[in-house]
């Protein structure tokens, strides 16, 4: 038998936290409110550069397999597994036996044996990333399903404590629609005490009744606030983030032909300052100029959103070291 072959099983999360333990990020419900606010934290340590990345994942091998396109997600965790010392192997759409009809299952055992970290983007069924993480060597992380971006939020409140040096507090409105970036906000924010998170959302197009669900239930432990509106008719008041993501999600279509026309009043313009002048400005890009935000935002002295595609890159560095039970 080969050495590969019979190589032991790592401990998963749940039996060991040591050098080595197996934990998978599939979705921000997975992690415990001490996990997320150390993920943040850890990423806002990369990110000000007070800690060094170099050697961290030094001997292990990452695996980043995307099936749907991307500029920062993949780039910042290619970027970030190569920073922290690890080496990685990059898979196309069309790259694995998955297409020919191997079983999801079939597939992770065989990579588990070579990998120790799998980032996956599917934009599809989070139970596919499920069956990934159903054997016992590899972490499997999740860089986007279609209900959920659990490191756009790592990567976002990561931006939002490098400003303001806390999350608690703080008064975010998120405008435009209830996508997986929204609802990994939601299910993040309302877990820290006293945060008020506003949604706009289009008409047809908020956040699914489980997400919020879960979000009032985070909210009413916390002590946080989520509310969701389907109006720009009133101005935002007094919020220190505003943000929004592109209209046209990753990896998906509108069924209805007239959706421009509902989505208008919900585009991001510097009018929505006038209620809120200190407010910072989050995208968690690409944007698209003229649809949901103007070149005068994102361009602006209030933009952080470069910042915040940056912060990806640390965002993932904690992740992945995370993952590997290497801190």
């Amino acid at each position: 038998m080969s050495t590969e072959a019979s190589r032991e099983p790592r401990p998963t999360a749940t039996d060991g936290t040591g050098p080595g333990a197996v934990r998978h990020l599939i979705s921000t419900n997975d992690l415990t409110d001490a996990e997320l606010r150390a993920l943040v934290e850890r990423g806002a340590e990369f990110s000000n550069g007070s800690v060094r990345s170099g050697e961290q994942l030094t001997g292990l091998v990452a695996g980043i397999h995307f099936l749907k396109t991307s500029t920062r997600t993949r780039t910042s965790f290619s970027a970030a597994a190569l920073r922290l010392g690890a080496k990685i192997v990059s898979f196309g759409p069309d790259d694995l036996q998955t297409n020919t009809g191997e079983t999801l299952e079939d597939t992770a055992e065989v990579l588990s044996r070579m990998l120790d970290i799998l980032v996956v983007r599917s934009a599809g069924d989070p139970a596919d990333l499920r069956a990934f993480a159903a054997q016992p060597r590899m972490s499997v992380v999740n860089a986007m399903t279609a209900d959920e971006h659990p490191t756009q939020a790592i990567a976002d409140l990561t931006t939002i404590l490098c400003r303001f040096g806390r999350i608690e507090d703080l008064r975010i409105c998120y405008v435009g629609e209830g996508n997986n970036t929204a609802a990994a906000l939601a299910l993040t924010l309302s877990r820290f005490k006293g945060v008020h998170l506003e949604l706009r959302t289009p008409p047809g197009y908020g956040l699914g009744p489980a997400t919020l669900e879960r979000a009032a239930a985070n909210a009413a432990a916390s002590g946080a606030s989520v509310v969701e509106l389907h109006s720009m008719d009133t101005r935002p008041q007094g919020f220190d983030v505003i943000y929004t993501t592109r209209w046209q999600t990753t990896g998906t279509s509108k069924p209805d032909p007239d959706w421009r026309r509902i989505f208008a009043p919900f585009q991001v313009t510097t009018a929505l300052w006038d209620g809120s002048p200190d407010a910072v400005f989050l995208h968690d890009l690409p944007a698209h100029r003229g649809e949901d935000v103007t070149a005068e935002v994102l361009d602006g002295p209030h933009s952080l959103a470069f910042d915040q595609a940056e912060n990806k890159m640390y965002a993932a560095m904690a992740v992945l070291e995370w993952c590997a039970g290497r801190r």
